[in-house]
């Protein structure tokens, strides 16, 4: 009985042994993959809109810079689809190891209350990576009507029938111009387009007002192809000093941005997460790339994924009240 117990107790002992040193392999193994990161495999960014969107200027300038500074391999990927829900859902469902990174819009954050059914959770399904810019939106119109400021379109709104592009349903573009027409009991008619194409539509008078971001209306506004009545910021724009904004024009409820960000599926590896925001804020930091993005009328703002990650907490509940109060729907 003795001799029986002795060796139990030695097979115990090699049990436990053979079990530690395969998990030291395995953490060993882990570890070495996440510090050699990026190096097994190229990077993709999984844009959330199309070509010649403000999302997709972002991802390229930033892809471009990566690929310079550092010798990563970044891919761009333009994911296109219910408002990005799409390009969510894939991002959400890929490995969590950083090699697939979405790169998306404030939408990202007003999606799952404009939709029954997003197909993700916008706090718990991702890992916030990096801030990537900000901007306010304009209001602009078609240089044929005979309106100055916020006010007096109302009243031609009152004469005339409007319509109005927005970036999309359930963007911050399209969410402003909804809460603006309840405030003022207006009847504009909304025209939803992709991002890049919304301003142009204003501007060959398909729509008479746009509602869009910086980076695709400013060279219509400087080429004198749009006026523009207002910025929805709670200040000016340093890229357009001269155009009021709503709460100067007695609307003083409003400071709504459009902000870009980059986001990995929940439980990516920390350093990962902390490789990647720093070498994206970086990027973003940078001489040329900062110049590019503030010629658009972007602001830069270098946030570590656990600032940005509070950011993005703050502002689901914010775009869900505005969504709520504006009655607007995507079904």
């Amino acid at each position: 009985m003795a001799l029986q117990s002795i060796k139990s107790s030695f097979q115990k002992i090699k049990i436990w042994q053979s079990l530690t040193f395969a998990l030291c392999a395995l953490m060993s193994s882990s570890a070495f993959a996440q510090s050699d990161f990026p190096k097994q495999k190229p990077i993709t960014f999984i844009v959330a809109t199309g070509p010649g969107s403000s999302t997709d200027s972002i991802a390229r300038l930033v892809a471009a810079k990566l690929t310079e500074t550092l010798g990563w391999n970044v891919v761009v990927e333009n994911k296109l689809g219910a408002s990005g829900n799409i390009a969510c859902v894939y991002v959400k469902r890929s490995n969590p190891d950083g090699y697939s990174i979405l790169v998306h819009s404030v939408s990202f954050a007003i999606n799952p209350s404009i939709y029954k059914n997003a197909g993700y959770d916008a706090i718990n399904d991702f890992e916030p990576v990096a801030l990537g810019a900000s901007s306010p939106n304009v209001i602009g119109i078609n240089t044929s009507l005979p309106v100055n400021n916020l006010k007096e379109l109302v009243n031609y709104g009152k004469k005339e029938k409007l319509s109005y592009s927005s970036s999309g349903i359930g963007t911050t573009t399209h969410l402003t111009i909804e809460r603006f027409k309840n405030m003022t009991n207006s009847d504009f008619v909304h025209a939803p387009y992709q991002p890049a194409q919304a301003v142009g539509a204003t501007v060959a008078g398909h729509t008479q007002i746009s509602s869009t971001s910086m980076p695709p209306t400013i060279p219509f506004i400087k080429a004198g192809k749009l006026k523009a009545l207002a910025v929805t910021s709670a200040q000016r724009s340093a890229a357009l000093p001269d155009v009021p904004t709503m709460a100067e024009q007695g609307f003083p409820e409003f400071d709504d941005t459009t902000w870009f960000g980059f986001f990995s599926a929940s439980k990516t590896p920390p350093d990962v997460l902390a490789k990647l925001n720093a070498e994206i804020n970086r990027a973003i930091e940078s001489k040329d790339v900062k110049e590019k993005l503030t010629g658009l009328g972007l602001d830069t703002k270098s946030l570590s994924p656990s600032e940005f990650k509070q950011y993005v907490k703050a502002e689901v509940p914010k775009w869900a009240r505005a969504v709520k109060e504006s009655g607007a729907t995507a079904e």
